[in-house]
């Protein structure tokens, strides 16, 4: 594995980004499935606990160190504080507002990211055209969710508040990314940024759901430990590290960009497996997405 950072996306980095969205939008419909069984924060926790530990054993395996003395842990423990705290605002967030408004709030971290790097790499600036391409994703996404954005919601004299609180998870998105190619992480390797991230995010998560009063989850039941066996080796070890290791080695702007495709990519899962309806928004929203992609990342 070598240190050179190429300038935009090869066809290796577009197809692992779009395996990485193919997985994220399935999570959604994992945690739903899980929440009879264990409650939210609870399935984070877990989750990355359980991921930590396949990191461990990968890094082992192949001889690399996870806790050397060089200034990348502490690093590290911001990068997990602030991947606990998005977390913890997204499912906080639920309580208060709809799926839908909370998906379209989280994917505002790009722009987020568009905004930031620049001032960590002047290499990363975009264009008139591709911010147009970034805008124009957003707006795809917008519509794609526009049912739920104007539908009545679940408590709407508290909507506002999860709005608000997917908002800031949307900025502790980001701000991991920036934070990760601003300090010794963009350097370090995917299993070292993963393992930390994870190790310092589980016990932070844990307290949260014993702080938000979740039950305890019903850790007996064969769904929980399949969705967690799922969430922990294929999410937030296999699509987590391999995120990680695009991000030092590809522009973190346009990787980011790609992220638009999870949730809509996560509505064809539900047309897919939930028999849940196509509508027209839905497919233009996708075909938005895909040309707002193009922008960001033509020549």
């Amino acid at each position: 594995m070598t240190d050179t950072r190429k300038t935009r996306l090869d066809g290796l980095a577009v197809s692992l980004i779009l395996i990485c969205c193919v997985i994220w939008g399935l999570n959604q419909v994992i945690v739903k499935m899980t929440l009879p069984v264990v409650p939210p924060l609870m399935q984070g926790a877990l989750r990355s606990a359980l991921a930590a530990v396949l990191v461990g054993l990968w890094a082992r395996h192949r001889g690399i160190g996870l806790l050397q003395p060089d200034g990348v842990n502490r690093a590290g423990v911001i990068a997990g504080a602030l991947f606990a705290l998005e977390f913890c605002c997204v499912y906080w967030g639920l309580q208060y507002t709809s799926a839908s408004r909370a998906i379209v709030f989280l994917y505002l971290a790009p722009f987020i990211v568009a905004l930031g790097m620049p001032f960590i790499s002047a290499s990363e600036r975009l264009r008139p055209t591709q911010i147009a391409g970034l805008c124009l994703a957003f707006g795809a996404l917008a519509l794609a969710f526009r049912d739920g954005l104007v539908g009545p919601a679940s408590q709407p004299s508290r909507q506002w508040l999860g709005d608000c609180l997917s908002v800031v998870a949307a900025a502790f998105w980001g701000l991991t990314t920036l934070w990760i190619r601003a300090t010794p992480l963009a350097t370090a390797t995917p299993e070292r940024t993963l393992f930390l991230q994870l190790a310092v995010s589980a016990p932070i998560m844990a307290l949260a759901s014993v702080l938000a009063g979740e039950p305890l989850p019903q850790l007996a039941s064969a769904l929980a430990w399949g969705s967690l066996g799922y969430q922990s080796a294929v999410i937030a070890f296999a699509s987590y590290l391999t995120w990680f290791w695009l991000l030092r080695h590809y522009p973190a702007t346009r990787v980011s960009a790609f992220t638009f495709l999870t949730p809509v990519l996560g509505l064809v899962a539900g047309v897919v497996l939930l028999d849940e309806s196509l509508s027209v928004p839905m497919l233009i929203g996708l075909f938005g997405v895909a040309a707002g992609l193009w922008l960001v990342n033509r020549r």
